[in-house]
């Protein structure tokens, strides 16, 4: 074999073989790097979940307590009217 048909194979093979090897490299270090964004847009999507459940919960919790309290405060309120009534009979 002369250096003239190793230099030709080398042109027509080897250099689309070597170009594709790139490729596949940079095509997998892109994938990964996708990969790890998604994740991390996950993440991120999960925490937000987690504070707006934190929040949703809290104002659930007060607004329990406050119309408790303000049950609570139409019943003796009522319960004085009721006493009055009573009385003008």
């Amino acid at each position: 074999m002369d250096i003239y048909n190793l230099t030709e194979i080398i042109a027509n093979q080897g250099f689309p073989i070597a170009l594709s090897i790139l490729l596949i490299f940079r095509i997998d270090r892109f994938m990964q790097e996708i990969v790890t964004a998604q994740k991390e847009g996950y993440r991120q999507i999960l925490e937000n979940t987690k504070e707006i459940h934190h929040t949703i919960t809290s104002l659930n919790q007060q607004n329990r307590e406050y119309y408790s309290l303000r049950f609570s405060e139409v019943q003796k309120e009522l319960s004085g009217i009721k006493v009055k009534l009573g009385r003008i009979e």
